[in-house]
């Protein structure tokens, strides 16, 4: 248990954590038990290191965070360890890697019903799913999802801001207002958003390593453990997931041709959809569904999940267009219910709002379609129903 404490104050005094997660104020901190999911390279451990440091301090018994990947715990149950940190004064368990301890959500669920002044937080795989795949669990675990850096979180790092973030009725309404004012704090938007689209949305940017590598290194974790690993899959089928994906990326944002891929990677078409969703869970895609469809039927069309992920697989060869919807896509995701959009429009916002993505304002426009707003990349500031499409990364 010393060194367990021992290692818990280091990670604190060397935690590097420049920006504080909005997430951090929507938690319910008052919840017994707290689930965070989140692809892998969002930054899960630091996200509760960070709460740690932030709610009890250096060198304080009531919490303690722990990783199951120890080899301490191929021996030691973590009920038994949760009761004798009880017994040290301890309040609040930090619990990382959970996934890789066998039985963890019965455990949980033990540790739940034998120990009720006992408060665990634990982080998994977004592949995970707490509540459907574990009846222990249901009912008893609240569940929330860390992502990547925002744009606004992004430039708040890079510029030493400290800008909000706003909700999308503020955008639409204020949009003018708003990205005028920061447009004239930050220097050198463009190039600012440019970045980011290529590395800004995990924080491992931060490391003083090959991004591209690291990403793809991620890219293919997030496969072998997150997909394979979670959900019991062979290894052996590997290949056909890594092929499968690849077809995904080069094509994207398409409609995905399902018997087209099954033959691709020598595979059933049920195998292929299971397979799409997987990648889905682990944010490495995202489905785009007309409104009133979900899986299992086939979406209208299907992204990388964000930006970053379409520079490793085909990086001299990355569409413009792709690029702006994608980003687009991601920062409306987290908060709204994105749909395909009608017509002309890219994307139905939450089954009222009519959005499309633009390269640069067309003149005219704006009087012709006022049933549309204009996601556009080459302003600074907007004007009428025309908004800059960077602004939408500051929806969180």
């Amino acid at each position: 248990m010393d060194s367990f404490y021992r290692t818990h104050n280091y990670l604190l005094e060397h935690l590097y954590s420049p920006v504080r997660r909005t997430l951090m104020d929507e938690i319910d901190w008052s919840a017994r038990l707290i689930g965070i999911k989140g692809s892998r390279g969002v930054g899960k451990t630091t996200f509760l290191l960070k709460y740690a440091l932030e709610f009890f301090g250096i060198n304080n018994p009531a919490c303690l965070y722990i990783n199951l990947n120890h080899f301490y715990f191929t021996e030691r149950s973590l009920t038994d360890f949760a009761g004798e940190f009880l017994r040290r004064g301890g309040k609040v368990l930090l619990i990382d890697q959970v996934f890789k301890y066998p039985g963890w959500s019965k455990e949980l669920r033990y540790c739940y019903d034998r120990y009720p002044e006992l408060k665990i937080v634990f982080s998994g795989s977004s592949v995970m799913r707490l509540k459907e795949e574990n009846p222990d669990l249901s009912g008893l675990v609240d569940s929330y999802n860390l992502r990547g850096f925002s744009f606004r979180e992004y430039i708040n790092i890079s510029s030493g801001s400290s800008f909000r973030e706003y909700r999308l009725e503020e955008l639409l309404e204020q949009h003018a207002e708003i990205g005028g004012q920061i447009s004239g704090e930050v220097q050198d938007l463009e190039t600012m958003f440019r970045d980011y689209l290529h590395h800004g949305y995990y924080p491992f940017y931060l490391e003083k390593r090959n991004f591209s590598e690291n990403l793809l290194k991620t890219m293919n974790m997030m496969l072998e453990v997150d997909i394979l690993y979670i959900k019991q899959i062979e290894q052996s089928y590997l290949p056909k997931l890594r092929k499968l994906l690849y077809q995904l990326a080069i094509s994207a944002p398409s409609s995905p041709n399902v018997s087209r891929l099954s033959k691709e990677i020598s595979t059933s078409r049920a195998t292929v959809t299971n397979y799409i969703k997987y990648l889905t869970d682990a944010r490495l895609i995202n489905m785009l569904y007309c409104a009133g469809e979900s899986f299992p039927k086939k979406p209208d069309k299907v992204y990388m999940n964000n930006t970053n992920l379409m520079f490793p697989i085909r990086p001299m060869q990355v569409a413009p267009q792709a690029l702006r919807e994608t980003f687009f896509y991601n920062m409306l995701h987290k908060d709204h219910i994105v749909n395909s959009g009608h017509r002309h429009a890219h994307f139905l916002v939450d089954e009222k709002y009519n959005f499309r993505v633009e390269e640069a304002a067309a003149e005219g426009r704006n009087k012709e379609r006022q049933d549309m707003y204009y996601a556009v990349d080459s302003i600074a500031a907007g004007s009428s129903n025309g908004i800059p499409l960077w602004l939408f990364g500051f929806l969180y």
